[in-house]
């Protein structure tokens, strides 16, 4: 089969199971609309409760799931080749944690939208640069060292996160905890974090056959003509931004940066012109049917997002390291 074409397959068929994945995700609710209605609203037509469910409720924060998963997904894609740890994940460098106690820290003042997203997306840059620079020092920084500075500054957060509900008042605390486990009805537009997900595929796809080259290790990927460090510099800042864009938009989601390219990885091969786009798909995916299980599983109440990604990675992942043995 051409190169080409073994690209592009698993793509189509990708992009076709998360466009049925959103259309279900719109579908599903109170008032349950099918396939012809949901297309209806969205060309304008039908009833106004059918474009108003549409366009205004569901469309937005089925978007803002997909824009969400596919972010974590590549992220987790990225941090597993910059640190060539089949373990790492979007948080494992501690950027949930920042975002966490910047947003936290907002809604213990009272404030909340657009306040609460920018005070994570702060978060995050700052714990991006503490990493950076902790595991930079005077010298040069190397994955173990990236990687270990990582886990303690996460676990300096987690201290942080832990007094902030400790002090906060009660009735803000529900809020709190939904932010933390992973919620998409708090994001107030996809349109960023779609936006994003989409230059970051185009910027990463160029770069697919050095990355395959990195992964195999620095030393053979300097041998045959990469340039390691830039490259690595590059991957670490969009892994952090596309981390920090999802946590903001949704809070900390856990398990899709970790399980999707795992799965893909198994099914597809490895290489990374492939599992990036692939990644980001399979992430929107898979985030957007756990967002409509969150919507419906005790319905008229739901679930955090991030409760049906843990209840269904876990158990996943499991499986996937039994078949990789």
């Amino acid at each position: 089969m051409p190169l080409s074409r073994s690209l592009t397959l698993p793509l189509l068929t990708l992009a076709l199971v998360g466009l049925l994945a959103m259309v279900l995700s719109v579908g599903v609710g109170s008032v349950a609309l099918s396939p012809v209605q949901v297309g209806a609203a969205l060309l304008g037509e039908g009833s106004n409760l059918h474009q108003t469910l549409v366009l205004e409720l569901r469309l937005p924060r089925t978007l803002a799931a997909f824009a969400t998963g596919g972010l974590l997904a590549v992220a987790g894609a990225l941090m597993q080749v910059l640190l060539r740890n089949p373990l790492a994940d979007p948080y494992v460098l501690g950027l949930s944690g920042g975002a966490a106690v910047g947003a936290l820290l907002a809604m213990l003042a009272g404030l909340g939208g657009v306040i609460v997203s920018g005070s994570a997306f702060a978060g995050a840059l700052l714990a991006t640069l503490m990493v950076f620079g902790l595991a930079h020092g005077t010298g040069s920084w190397t994955p173990s060292r990236l990687l270990l500075t990582g886990v303690v500054v996460a676990a300096g957060w987690g201290a942080v996160i832990t007094l902030i509900l400790a002090i906060s008042p009660t009735q803000r605390l529900p809020g709190m905890l939904y932010w933390l486990m992973g919620d998409v009805s708090y994001a107030r537009t996809p349109w960023p974090a779609l936006i994003l997900l989409v230059l970051a595929c185009l910027l990463v796809l160029p770069l697919g056959r050095s990355l395959n080259v990195l992964a195999r290790g620095p030393m053979q990927a300097a041998a045959l003509g990469v340039s390691v460090r830039p490259l690595e510099w590059l991957i670490y800042v969009l892994a952090s931004l596309l981390t920090a864009a999802a946590v903001t938009t949704a809070g900390s989601i856990g398990f899709v940066g970790l399980v999707v390219p795992h799965m893909l990885r198994l099914m597809l091969g490895n290489d990374q012109r492939l599992i990036l786009p692939a990644c980001a798909l399979a992430g929107g995916t898979l985030l957007v049917l756990a967002d409509t299980l969150a919507r419906v599983v005790i319905a008229p109440e739901q679930l955090p997002v991030g409760v049906i990604t843990a209840l269904l990675g876990v158990p996943t992942f499991l499986y996937l390291l039994y078949r990789s043995r």
